[in-house]
């Protein structure tokens, strides 16, 4: 059987194609819409079972068969992502203990007020532009130390990094931003405050300085885009079932369950990232090769009808829900209580402040971001009542 072709028809409504797949089997060559080949792994078990598979690696040295990822700068490039154990160990132990955010809570509130104050009084909103893109930003800015007159270039380079209107800007952008970090960094080290990159720069003995500003990035851009998609994402999918979006408003102590459901029904990252067999192995009954990408869905794995009742309903009050959204085992998602945090705090909020809430368009008329591995909005446009 030759490779499955996923086209444009799966990057607008990946569900009905996932299903399909899980009925014929767990693990499919396919062609991403980029051209890539892999082997899509689409049931929960698998699913779970690779995300903690230590043959199957995060270091691109393993990759076969002309894989193509997105190329950084060398000192962008030693984070997380790329990294298997022991060097992942290390790294994240150190990158743990500089990553405090239980005490940013008031902060994230008091963001989250200022920003509905800007446009509570006109009655409509882009709630990506306004809302959901803003907040993380500013959070992510105040946890870097990134000083408040250079925010908005910073924002700006990110979203264009996201949603680029051409290779060159992109490129463009990220040689912006990469000098900014640097120049961050050297900032931090002849000033240090309170905040990850100072905290990082004390422990400076055991991490290199590619390391170190890998970590800063990876801080970026794990915790802004996964956290705006988690916000629109979740906006969207409450605007379409009133009475989920009711329940949440009346009932707060839904408000943890409420983010894992939303989490589990329309997750940021649709897969997690590519992997590549250290050996030959065998994933759902299927022998895949050393050196291939694989990829493993997480949005697949999380509407399994075999593990989650009735799948394709967002039900808030789902208690059973052992998601993957976060990931699983050594690799789970370091950023996961600050996401949570954001998420909390950014529904809870606009569902209080912003009365008769409604999206402006159907649902079928919302723009996603041209991307199979990230599902976001382009836009989110509502109305609500206008604050006197």
């Amino acid at each position: 059987m030759g490779a499955v072709e996923l086209g444009d028809e799966f990057v607008t409504a990946p569900l009905a194609t996932y299903a399909r797949l899980r009925e014929r089997g767990s693990v499919h060559r396919a062609v991403t819409p980029d051209g890539a080949e892999v082997w899509l792994v689409t049931r929960y078990e698998d699913v779970r079972a690779g995300l903690a598979d230590p043959r199957l690696s995060l270091d691109k040295a393993h990759a076969r068969n002309g894989y193509r990822g997105f190329a950084l700068p060398p000192d962008l490039d030693a984070n997380l992502l790329n990294m298997d154990a022991p060097d992942h160990t290390r790294l994240r132990r150190i990158t743990a203990q500089a990553f405090r955010v239980h005490h940013l809570r008031p902060r994230v509130q008091q963001i989250a007020d200022e920003l509905i104050d800007v446009f509570a009084p006109a009655g409509a909103a882009d709630l990506i532009a306004s809302y959901a893109g803003p907040l993380p930003i500013l959070v992510i800015s105040e946890l870097l130390g990134v000083p408040p007159a250079d925010r908005p270039d910073f924002r700006a380079w990110t979203d264009e990094m996201l949603a680029p209107a051409s290779r060159e800007s992109a490129s463009e952008a990220l040689r912006s931003l990469h000098r900014f970090l640097l120049e961050l960094v050297a900032a931090k080290r002849t000033d240090p405050g309170e905040d990850f990159i100072s905290a990082l720069l004390a422990q400076h003995e055991r991490l290199s300085a590619d390391e170190l500003t890998s970590a800063a990035f990876l801080m970026l851009f794990a915790g802004y885009e996964n956290t705006v998609n988690l916000l629109g994402n979740g906006f969207a999918a409450l605007l379409s079932h009133p009475d989920q979006l009711t329940a949440m408003r009346t009932e707060p102590e839904l408000l943890r369950s409420a983010v894992d459901e939303l989490l589990r029904f329309d997750p940021p990252p649709q897969t997690a990232i590519r992997r590549f067999p250290i050996t030959d192995v065998e994933i759902g009954g299927v022998a895949v090769p050393a050196g291939a990408t694989v990829l493993l869905s997480l949005v697949s794995a999380q509407h399994d009808p075999e593990v989650f009742a009735d799948p394709d309903s967002l039900d808030l009050t789902r208690a059973d829900n052992p998601h993957l959204a976060f990931g699983h085992g050594t690799h789970y998602c370091l950023g996961a209580p600050l996401a949570r945090m954001e998420a909390e705090v950014g529904f809870e909020t606009a569902l209080r402040r912003l009365p008769d809430l409604a999206s402006a368009v159907r649902p079928e008329e919302l723009r996603w971001r041209p991307s199979f591995r990230n599902r976001g909005l382009r836009d989110l446009p509502v109305t609500f009542e206008p604050a006197g």
